[in-house]
């Protein structure tokens, strides 16, 4: 997958992939956890998150593949998801870039953070495309965790259909 873009067709795919998956796992959560689910969605995008999509492309020179998701989707929350799982909007990603700047990641000239988990940790994308993460909830020492984005949303479907 080094190399190659982002599709959006792929994209759209996986959302309704992990549409169908998380259909499932919120009918099955009440019995299975004792609890009920908290508002688990993957949100498509609309005309005012491709307008923040723009904005944020005018910020700062954002990974290709990062324009793509925004696309088609604006954001994910998945709380329920092991820890859970959050794909910020473009906004909130402009918001942090504007607080933080790009994550400090060696021999990445951009890395803006696009998400986070339920434990604090964060993902940002470098400008090769590929994915890090925080190893401490905290904007330092990052670890590499997928080879690109694509990967990243396919472990993180994975982690949705093994809670099936």
């Amino acid at each position: 997958m080094a190399g190659e873009r982002l599709d959006a067709e792929w994209v759209r795919s996986w959302r309704e992939q992990v549409d169908a998956a998380l259909t499932k796992l919120m009918q099955s959560f009440l019995p299975t956890h004792g609890f009920p689910p908290g508002h688990n969605a993957v949100v498509l995008a609309t005309d005012d998150s491709n307008a923040a999509t723009s904005a944020l492309v005018d910020l700062t020179p954002i990974p290709s593949d990062l324009t793509t998701l925004f696309c088609v989707i604006s954001e994910a929350s998945l709380p329920d998801v092991d820890s859970g799982y959050f794909i910020h909007s473009p906004v909130t990603v402009a918001e942090h870039f504007r607080e933080y700047g790009p994550a400090p990641i060696d021999g990445e000239w951009i890395a803006p953070v696009f998400a986070s988990d339920g434990g604090g940790h964060l993902f940002a994308i470098g400008g090769g495309g590929q994915v890090w993460k925080s190893s401490t909830a905290s904007f330092d020492d990052f670890e590499l965790v997928a080879a690109s984005l694509q990967e990243f949303l396919e472990l993180l479907g994975r982690r949705i259909t093994n809670q099936l």
